[in-house]
């Protein structure tokens, strides 16, 4: 296994890892538990599209 591989590994982890988290955030946010869970929810999707936009430019670059 070559640095790059582990390395779009990582990245494909923490971007499936976001969007749970931002699911179970909007899920606390329609709930009523927490007020602000709506904008962590937000946050998280917002770091799964940037993950997932530098893991297809990686993707594309080999």
């Amino acid at each position: 296994m070559t640095l790059l591989t582990a390395h779009k590994i990582l990245i494909s982890s923490a971007v499936v890892f976001f969007l749970f988290y931002a699911t179970w955030e909007a899920r606390r946010a329609l709930s009523g538990a927490s007020p602000i869970a709506g904008w962590w929810a937000t946050a998280a999707a917002a770091g799964a599209v940037v993950l997932g936009i530098y893991l297809w430019r990686v993707w594309r670059r080999r």
